[in-house]
């Protein structure tokens, strides 16, 4: 969704819906034009103890970009991934091609470049390189690195679909490298 100088994206995941009960988190991300994120985060639940007549909960906050490095909804994708956070860092460099590309997208042409946080939290990214299409723009592949300078996580996106003459991701994956877990997200693209 856009509107001048701002657009957003919805993030919904519905983590229970049975006997007329919705269990939901909704991120919203806004994005301005030469501004930060802001991110509205809902939790919104039916679920209540044994009085039928209770009201559901909903409870809203709103997140900034220092406080973006939590996860969304229990996965591995934090607010930050999300809101693709690290292209705000004021240290932002072009990297020779030398390093090595994640072999999931061989034989596209691409820019690589290198986000350095100034100032990692412990739980945080120091930096994250991303592999991003010359031709769509997109990023092809990212690698976050923790506090320490050790690889955390690596991001892809696995589809691709064209939607009103404009590229969306259809599917992407995020991979925690020093727990195994991951994170798969699938998109319901309007057309």
């Amino acid at each position: 969704m856009a509107s001048a100088g701002s657009w957003f994206f919805n993030y919904v995941v519905t983590t229970k819906e049975t006997d007329n009960m919705l269990d939901q988190e909704r991120l919203r991300i806004i994005h301005q034009l030469n501004r930060y994120n802001h991110y509205l985060y809902n939790i919104y639940s039916d679920k209540n103890t044994s009085d039928t007549n209770s009201e559901p909960t909903s409870i809203e906050q709103n997140i900034y970009r220092d406080q973006s490095m939590i996860p969304f909804a229990g996965s591995d994708f934090w607010v930050a991934d999300l809101g693709l956070e690290f292209f705000h860092w004021p240290a932002q460099r072009i990297l020779p091609k030398t390093t090595k590309m994640p072999t999931l997208k061989l034989g596209r042409e691409y820019t690589l470049l290198e986000s350095t946080n100034p100032n990692p939290s412990t739980n945080g990214y120091s930096r994250v390189v991303t592999w991003i299409d010359k031709e769509t723009g997109g990023i092809l592949a990212a690698e976050a690195y923790d506090f320490n300078g050790k690889l955390l996580k690596e991001f892809w996106p696995k589809s691709f679909e064209k939607v009103n003459g404009q590229w969306q991701v259809g599917e992407m994956e995020i991979r925690n490298v020093q727990t195994g877990s991951h994170t798969r997200l699938d998109f319901d693209l309007k057309k």
